[in-house]
């Protein structure tokens, strides 16, 4: 019998809140996203709770852009979340965008003010910091905080009609100087901003601030679960301010702790550095932590779901392992990536007894893991081979169970061979190895007896394609490269090594994006997104074993 797995502490509140009948007996999320980046792997966090509680107990989820800040928002970004959100297998009830809610939340504002709770305020962004004091000091009053409720609805009226200029003037909260919470020594509501808004274009110049628009918009949609991350806990007071003074539906906000991960940085502004300062191709180059660098490397949906069900949801912060990510991409890769056979630095095997210009077509399963091995592919097989030069050895070692003079090894769904030569070039460089097959030795017909502790790989050589393949790493050394005085100091600079003449069956001409395959004994791949028919281009989406995990006990 299966352990029942215990509920986590927002699963907690919402069976609570059914059992209860608060809400009427309604889960209703939503997933936030400012459009001024690419989502990354913390956010998938944040996708699968709110997505996933929906699902969970018969709700609905709804996608709204958080769209107040003109100057970094794009269309571009807008696109490219919608698109990681299905890809990851989730689909919103309605798609929605603060700036629907620009002429609501002005007039919520005005309410404030007939409340004599928000008022017009001149001062500096400097005096204003200034006078809200410290956290151990009181903030004193700016000279404009008792201005009358008729003077502050001409300057909102004058702001918004676009007669001051950009910091001007703002519109605060009047709340108190003396608040232990400095979120609640009289918050900046709206602020001045003439710049042309990616869906309003030039319609407002005035633009509310997130602390204002993120309740209310909660509110107008009557959210029922408003989930944020920790950081925002001391913005929830005035959350709740707000909704309170306003009397609108109270939607509530809960805090989880955000993903933090290691040999990684989860900051939208530190990833744009990267792409900006060209250290990462793009915001997909393949060693980026966002979503469709993950999808463009190979992930698949599946593996990172499991992963954010694997890390949970905790009320305090911690550093989760990259390789548990690694973990979940090979356990569902090993069980649904094709198996094929590629060399990465050929060097080529002659069997020496094969007739010439014979061709013979081998059968591979495409997953062995799979009952029914998920169908099987044609391997050509030919007197000329290319395999692996690590696969020979001049001087092979004791334990060396590959090709060494003398050393036989089966050949991949094929015969067992056994080298007698080799040739090499004027620099001692080896370029042919020279071998004699045992014809009865035939993969899943073998009559010959023999017993060969080694299996290589190979490809017949009139039959190759070529391809790039690249081979993609950690982007930093550091654990913890989000805690340095500069970031991009602990770069990797192996975090990209190009193979550009790879050797591949001709069978993966066919390969499609988001396919995974695991190149037999070299680590799971996928097509690039950028590869075409003229020239193909493999990334290594993980390996087939956690190399960094055997390093670093190896060091410690």
């Amino acid at each position: 019998m299966s352990e029942e797995k215990s509920l986590n502490f927002i699963e907690e509140i919402v069976e609570e809140d059914l059992r209860t009948g608060k809400h009427g007996g309604r889960v209703l999320t939503r997933f936030p996203p400012e459009p001024n980046g690419y989502l990354h792997i913390g956010h998938a966090k944040s996708i699968c709770l709110n997505f996933g509680l929906a699902q969970q107990y018969n709700g609905k989820t709804n996608l709204r852009f958080d769209d107040t800040n003109p100057v970094t928002e794009d269309t571009e970004y807008v696109e490219s979340i919608k698109k990681d959100i299905q890809w990851l297998g989730f689909q919103w009830a309605e798609e929605l965008y603060t700036s629907d809610y620009f002429e609501t939340l002005y007039s919520y504002a005005v309410e404030l003010i007939k409340k004599g709770l928000a008022y017009v305020d001149d001062s500096t962004a400097e005096e204003i910091a200034a006078a809200k004091g410290t956290p151990t000091e009181p903030g004193v009053p700016t000279p404009y905080r008792d201005r009358s409720v008729t003077e502050n609805l001409a300057l909102f009226a004058d702001m918004r009609a676009g007669k001051y200029k950009d910091g001007e003037k703002v519109l605060r909260a009047k709340i108190d100087l003396a608040s232990p919470n400095m979120h609640l020594r009289d918050p900046l509501l709206y602020r001045i901003k003439h710049a042309h808004h990616h869906r309003t274009g030039n319609q407002w110049c005035i633009y509310p601030m997130y602390d204002f628009a993120h309740g209310q918009s909660d509110s107008i949609e009557k959210i029922t679960h408003s989930i944020c991350t920790l950081e925002f806990i001391p913005h929830r007071p005035l959350y709740d301010w707000c909704i309170d003074k306003l009397e609108i539906f109270p939607s509530k906000q809960y805090e989880f702790a955000r993903l933090n991960m290691t040999y990684t940085v989860m900051s939208k502004r530190k990833l744009l550095q990267l792409v900006n300062e060209k250290f990462v191709e793009s915001w997909d180059d393949p060693r980026m932590p966002t979503i469709s660098g993950l999808r463009r490397r190979g992930y698949t949906p599946a593996s990172i779901r499991n992963f954010c069900d694997k890390i949970g949801v905790q009320k305090r912060e911690n550093m989760i392992d990259v390789s548990l990510l690694e973990f979940c991409i090979r356990e569902d890769l090993n069980k649904t990536a094709w198996r094929r056979m590629a060399v990465l630095d050929p060097i080529k095997l002659v069997i020496t007894n094969y007739p010439d210009g014979q061709i013979e077509d081998l059968v591979g399963e495409n997953n062995p893991e799979v009952e029914g091995g998920e169908g099987s592919r044609i391997i050509p097989f030919s007197k000329e081979l290319w395999i692996e030069r690590d696969d020979f050895m001049e001087d092979a070692p004791k334990k060396f169970f590959r090709l060494g003079p003398g050393l036989s090894v089966r050949l991949k769904h094929a015969y067992i061979v056994t080298c007698n030569d080799f040739v090499k070039d004027e620099n001692g460089k080896v370029t042919e190895v020279h071998c004699t097959y045992v014809p009865n030795s035939k993969s899943g017909e073998d009559t010959s007896g023999l017993k060969v502790k080694g299996t290589i790989h190979w490809i017949s050589v009139p039959h190759a394609k070529e391809a790039e393949v690249r081979l993609y790493d950690r982007l930093f050394n550091d654990e913890n490269p989000a805690a340095a005085e500069n970031f991009k100091e602990s770069i990797n600079p192996a975090s990209l090594h190009i193979v550009e003449r790879a050797f591949i069956e001709p069978d993966l001409a066919n390969a499609t994006p988001g396919k995974g395959y695991q190149f037999i004994r070299l680590g799971y791949f996928t097509l690039d997104t950028h590869s075409t028919p003229e020239h193909l281009v493999f990334n290594r989406t993980v390996t087939l074993k956690d190399s960094w995990g055997k390093e670093v006990k190896k060091n410690g």
